[in-house]
Parts: structure tokens; sequence; C-alpha cells
């Protein structure tokens, strides 16, 4: 002998609304495993940067030209995990050094520096080309990392 169940809509939306409080009761407790969560992310931040020239001429037909970074400046929050990519357009090298960071390297005429690092202290960090230290040559070519 088979039965048949016959529901009414009344009986039908009370079991319905019943399995959708139990759903999102169950979501509730489980939710560390199958939500968002909106921590910080731990994840790297790329910024970034290419190695321009100015150059001009005088009224006296003296050439000039400066050496920059652009941006000039960046900012990073304390902590931040960061990958600074550089291309180098200007120049044929630029060795650099970052100070406090205990960074240095070389970016090159067509060629992508990748740099990371995490800046643990807020504070200005400078970015500073050693062949263009100053206006004799051609500089001073220094960037800026504001760390919050």
């Amino acid at each position: 002998m088979s039965r048949v169940w016959i529901v009414k809509r009344k009986h039908f939306y009370q079991l319905a609304a019943a399995l959708l409080i139990l759903l999102i009761g169950w979501l509730y407790v489980n939710r560390a495993s199958i939500l968002p969560t909106f921590a910080e992310p731990t994840a790297e931040r790329t910024i970034h940067m290419v190695v321009g020239e100015f150059k001009s001429t005088t009224a006296d037909g003296k050439t000039i030209e400066a050496y920059r970074w652009d941006p000039g400046t960046i900012a990073v929050k304390k902590g931040e995990h960061i990958k600074l990519s550089i291309l180098g357009i200007n120049g044929e090298s630029h060795p650099f050094f970052i100070e406090g960071l205990n960074i240095s390297g070389e970016i090159k005429k067509g060629k992508e520096t990748i740099v990371h690092f995490t800046a643990n202290q807020a504070g200005t960090y400078r970015l500073i080309c050693m062949t263009h230290t100053d206006m004799a040559h051609n500089g001073p070519m220094i960037g800026y990392i504001e760390v919050y």
C-alpha cells in the first residue's frame, strides 16, 4: 500500500520557513570556513615606476637634463608587502639603493627591475640613484617611499 502525502499550502510555507531558518543557522555557525573575511590582505601590492628624463636647451644653446623617478613619491602602509616594478626608459644604467631598507640594485634601459620589500617602520625612505647624485650629474635623482 502506498500512501500519498497531501500537504496544505500553509504547512508547505511553514516547512520551507523552518528549513530556511535551519540553513541560516548552519551558515552562521560555519561562516569561518565558507564566507569571506574582512581581514587585512597579505598579498603583495604592485607599484609601477619608470625612470624618466627631462631635457631642454637654454637660450645660449646649452643642453640641460635631469633624470627622475616617476612617480617621485609612493605611499605604503606600515607592514604592507610591496612589489616595486621599475622600468628603465631613459639613461643606460641607474644603480640605486633604498635608504633604511637595505635594498640595492640597477635599472637598465628597456628592462624591468623588480624589488620586493616590507617596511615595518613608519617614515620616509629615499630611493637614490648613485649615478645622478647632484646637479653636476643630471640629478639629484631621488624618489621617496612614504610609510605610514
